[in-house]
């Protein structure tokens, strides 16, 4: 079983699809989020238990649990062909292609990100990558319950299936050769890639792209926290298509 801790974060997850075990909220909890809280799981009929403070805290060692925090299964991941597929209901389907993100508040963060700029699917790496963990839960403020998202073993074979699949491979990497991403035209079908927050995408990565994108920037340092970058680009390209 798997923990997720927060307010907004478990009322996401009792409004989707994932199966909750039960919830568990501190006494003393108060507020109209802890209200919606309890008439969603009583709707839902999800088994909900107040407990002590000092049991709360002994299950949850998280400081920001926040007072709540619901026990759920193990995290369904969806394979490449059941992402590709679920894309097809958008006339440009968007895909996220994350390299190796090994921080999970990082993970969390572009997980928000995604699911607010309408992603219809998240492709993670196995190796070298972030958990979806009780932190990614919480960072994404609830995200994770309403993405679709994929973990694959080999990236350069799952851009090949990508590629005869209609989609442009898109890759963000700080190079000479690397357009500007305000001059890229993303009116087309997209699998964007964003890597690791210290190396960026890996260089087989790169070389398999279709393309090479970049932020241009004015200060003294020469690139942003991959969460940031993210959602520049992504918001670059619902600007684009219009939302």
């Amino acid at each position: 079983m798997q923990k997720i801790y927060g307010r907004k974060p478990v009322l996401e997850a009792i409004n989707s699809d994932k199966e909750i075990e039960q919830i568990y909220v501190a006494y003393g909890q108060h507020g109209e989020s802890i209200q919606k809280i309890f008439a969603s799981a009583k709707k839902n009929k999800i088994k909900i238990s107040q407990i002590s403070p000092a049991k709360f805290n002994e299950l949850v060692k998280a400081k920001n649990a926040q007072g709540v925090f619901a026990l759920i299964s193990e995290y369904r991941f969806f394979s490449v062909e059941e992402i590709i597929a679920g894309s097809r209901k958008s006339k440009f389907p968007l895909l996220l292609v994350l390299d190796s993100i090994q921080d999970p508040h990082n993970l969390g963060a572009i997980l928000r990100t995604a699911e607010c700029a309408g992603v219809d699917g998240v492709i993670i790496t196995t190796n070298n990558s972030a958990s979806i963990n009780e932190t990614v839960e919480k960072t994404s403020a609830g995200a994770v319950a309403h993405l679709n998202i994929c973990k694959v073993n080999n990236l350069v074979n799952t851009i090949r299936i990508l590629k005869n699949s209609g989609f442009w491979i898109i890759g963000t990497h700080l190079s000479e050769e690397s357009k500007n991403y305000l001059d890229f035209d993303f009116r087309i079908p997209v699998a964007l890639i964003v890597g690791n927050e210290e190396k960026g995408i890996r260089k087989l990565t790169a070389e398999k792209c279709d393309a090479l994108i970049k932020i241009s920037m004015k200060g003294k340092l020469n690139s942003l926290n991959v969460s940031v970058a993210t959602g520049v680009v992504l918001f670059e390209i619902l600007r684009q298509r219009k939302c």
